[in-house]
């Protein structure tokens, strides 16, 4: 860790405590970072609010110790049983000092996590005789919320700071009665944007008429990341405080409830009792147990402790000292990297003078105090039009880059709310519109459901700072202006072709090319057995996909019409004792699926967030094959067409092609088209020209060129090759509006095709690569999504009308 000392000194100016040289500081921790943290190699880590990193050598330090040592079940009087009870001690000893708190005053009570911790805690109120009242801030943790339905109806949200003064300093007559136990809660720090809140209330809480029924609970999980938290004054400590150590040291997954011993009976009047916390239990012709007495953890600590955790606990204290040093000195370093990173965004603008980011600080907080501000910083991005730009697009182009953030609802209902100023009823309508937490609904009605969020940890530098200032800068800031686009005319009389045609049978996999001279079926699902299968995870029933498992991509599936079979083989080496081709019977006859145990029902899979009904295949020699070239365990499955209920999906199309606002007049009915297992339409079509141009942007920047398989297009039409040099028209297909293909059949056009980083994955080797995403994202954005090929379907066709087409067939587009 370098020393803040002074930068810019001028001669007889004062020095400014809180500069860098950067040089200094940049040379220290990038040479921690080198040896310590090899996982951040080309990586960007922004995100230790979620949780922190683990250095090399605590690993090793608990290796070792693991090693040397024989532990045995703490439950025990064995001689490797009474080791960890000695270092399960030890260790509380000795995290009650890393907080400075009196072990004859508080006790540790080590839980899974801090959640777990605050439900330890709900558990003792909820055991009181008449209930109890819940108070908490709304700057709460999801997990603090929820304590709420224990309350039954008894609590209160208070919507700020100063609610929560007023109600210090007011008598006990707003509590529902004075027999009734009392819980307050807040976070010390908000895990939304990072702002501190007030220590101080457990004092004044304590100190007023409502202390003597009103205990406090402290979520100090977010602060304790990066900055100490000090217990040393019992008097003024809450009575119940909740951490998590993995956001302190990256490792062990472990938490921590500290109870002020004062405090601790209300806790014991829980009725459940778990094993190790009790001396002794009658069960059968009578029911009688004693409690364990000598301790409050020995009376609610449940079951055997993660003894081994504990010990990594040990190693993380001793490695987290020598490498950084006190808790101040980390709290110091990483607000000044905020400071720098909430400086660098607020300073961007765009072209028209217009922010990029809207930042969410609290006007009561600032970057150079410690006791406001922690080192998180909450934002969301405006294009130069001054609206919202999708955090979801923005999470496609930072994967790609390899920088990891935090985005969506944050697990902080009421900080989200207030921020974006979202009603109670606006956040129920979001949800009846279709937005979940984590999914792609992240604009609606103009306003933005989530943020984003970036948060500092012992291991930032300056690099991580620059380096997403600088991502935004290259492809969220409008340095320019840029003339509109002018909108495609109609290309009536220009000759177009299909140069190929592709399925997918096995949906992510890779494609099948239809060879030419052969008619091939089109239905309204799309062309003819073109995403009929998918794989699921064995355990979760989701669907693969290359987003995930880039080498589904070297999947082969090819069809097999002479001998109804669907054959898959992979593109590369093959395991030993795995067979190089697996076959797949084109029927759907109903025995070769698995059958469920009766009253259970058919399992559902998930696909792009649907339920659907999929049967997988009851050959184990299927789910192996597919489990072994994957890595993963999965299975196929199969999704019938024209079923109703659970197995009809319809295209999920927008009318939005870029720059063609005609689309939206469009029959809303137009996007009830059926598909079987594509995400968004039937068919995807794209056009050669654009491909071109899409290249020699991409040449220009000595980037790698995009092979037209990276976009999984169904049909790629061409201009004819006759046609006089320069005459193509890239793009063209953005002001289509509908396709004659063939012999008078015809397409309706659906709109653009929304892209993802998918499109980065190699279809022939399965490696990623920056483009064409970046490419795509920096010259075919609109309203803050990527656009690449348009949706396509068949238009209705008269009864008996057999749709077919091939390669070569004449295309003709409208707009």
């Amino acid at each position: 860790m370098a020393t803040m000392k002074p930068s810019n000194e001028a001669e007889g100016e004062e020095p400014n405590p809180r500069a860098t040289s950067l040089a200094d500081y940049n040379s220290e921790i990038d040479a921690i970072r080198g040896k310590e943290f090899p996982m951040l190699q080309e990586a960007t880590y922004l995100d230790h609010a979620g949780t922190t990193l683990y250095p090399k050598s605590l690993i090793d330090e608990f290796s070792k110790d693991m090693l040397s040592s024989l532990f045995g079940n703490p439950h025990s009087a064995s001689s490797s049983s009474q080791l960890s009870t000695r270092r399960i001690e030890d260790v509380r000893l000795r995290v009650l000092r890393f907080f400075n708190a009196d072990s004859d005053l508080f006790d540790l009570i080590f839980v899974a996590n801090a959640t777990a911790g605050i439900k330890l805690v709900m558990e003792g109120f909820r055991e009181q005789k008449h209930g109890f009242w819940y108070g908490y801030h709304k700057d709460a943790h999801t997990s603090l919320v929820g304590v709420r339905e224990a309350a039954k109806g008894r609590h209160r949200c208070f919507g700020s700071d100063k609610e929560v003064e007023e109600w210090l300093d007011q008598s006990p007559n707003a509590m529902p009665g004075d027999e009734i136990p009392g819980l307050f809660a807040y976070p010390a720090q908000s895990n939304m944007n990072g702002r501190r809140l007030p220590l101080s209330w457990t004092c004044q809480l304590r100190s007023s008429k409502l202390g003597m029924h009103v205990y406090s609970l402290l979520d100090a999980s977010a602060m304790v990341s990066t900055s100490p938290l000090d217990l040393s004054n019992a008097s003024k400590a809450p009575d119940f405080t909740v951490l998590n150590f993995y956001k302190i040291f990256g490792f062990p997954d472990l938490g921590a409830l500290i109870v002020r011993k004062q405090s601790g009976s209300v806790l014991l009047r829980r009725s459940y009792f778990g094993g190790g916390t009790v001396e002794m239990v009658l069960c059968g012709k009578e029911n009688w147990h004693i409690q364990k007495h000598d301790c409050i953890h020995d009376q609610l600590e449940d079951g055997t402790l993660p003894v081994h955790s504990i010990v990594a606990l040990d190693s993380a204290l001793n490695v987290r000292e020598r490498l950084f040093g006190p808790p101040e000195r980390i709290a110091e370093h990483t607000l000044f990297l905020a400071e720098q990173m909430y400086n660098g965004l607020a300073a961007l603008q765009h072209y028209n003078g217009s922010k990029v980011c809207q930042i969410y600080l609290d006007p009561s907080s600032s970057y150079r105090d410690s006791k406001t501000q922690g080192p998180i910083i909450a934002f969301n991005l405006l294009n130069r039009e001054r609206q919202w730009v999708s955090i979801t697009e923005f999470e496609k182009l930072a994967n790609i880059r390899n920088i990891q953030l935090r985005s969506g609802g944050l697990c902080n209902p009421g900080g989200i709310a207030s921020a974006l100023d979202l009603e109670p009823w606006e956040m129920k309508r979001n949800f009846s519109a279709g937005h979940r937490c984590g999914n792609e609904t992240d604009v609606i009605a103009g306003k933005p459901t989530g943020m984003l969020r970036v948060s500092l940890g012992a291991m930032s530098n300056m690099q991580d700072v620059k380096t997403l200032i600088g991502f935004i800068g290259e492809f969220f800031v409008d340095h320019t202006e840029v003339p509109q686009r002018a909108e495609a005319s109609p290309i009536l009389g220009r000759e177009l072709y299909v140069e190929t045609l592709t399925i997918y049978p096995i949906k992510s996999c890779g494609g099948w090319a239809i060879p030419p001279g052969i008619l091939w079926d089109v239905r309204a699902e799309g062309l003819a057995w073109d995403r009929e299968w998918c794989l699921v995870h064995r355990g979760t029933r989701i669907a693969l996909s290359q987003k995930k498992l880039p080498k589904m991509a070297l999947l082969r599936p090819s069809l097999d019409l002479d001998q109804g079979l669907l054959r898959v083989n992979i593109h590369g080496p093959v395991p030993p004792a795995t067979p190089n081709e697996i076959s797949v019977p084109l029927s759907a006859d109903p025995g070769v699926f698995q059958t469920c145990d009766v009253g259970l029902g058919t399992p559902t899979s998930q696909i792009c967030g649907e339920n659907i009904l999929a049967p997988t295949y009851a050959s184990k020699q299927i789910g192996d094959f597919f489990t072994t070239l994957l890595g993963t365990p999965c299975t196929l499955a199969r999704f019938p067409a024209a079923v109703s209920g659970l197995s009809t999906r319809y295209s999920k199309a927008h009318l939005n092609a870029p720059g063609n606002d005609k689309f939206s007049s469009l029959p809303p009915n137009i996007t009830q088209r059926p598909i079987l297992l594509p995400n968004e339409s039937p068919i995807l079509t794209i056009s050669r020209s654009s491909l071109n141009r899409l290249n020699e942007q991409i040449k220009l920047k000595n980037g790698k060129a995009a092979h037209a398989s990276v976009f999984r297009a169904n049909i790629i039409v061409a201009e004819d090759p006759t046609s006089s040099p320069g005459s193509e028209r890239p793009y063209v297909e953005d002001g289509w509006r509908s396709l004659c293909i063939g012999h008078d059949l015809n397409f309706d056009v659906l709109g653009g095709c929304r892209r993802c980083q998918m499109v980065c994955v190699d279809q022939h080797s399965a490696e990623k690569n920056e483009e064409p995403f970046v490419t795509l994202a920096k010259t075919r954005r609109k309203d803050g999504k990527v656009f690449f090929g348009v949706h396509t379907a068949l238009t209705a066709t008269k009864r008996g009308q057999v749709a077919r087409i091939r390669l070569g067939d004449k295309v003709c587009a409208t707009g």
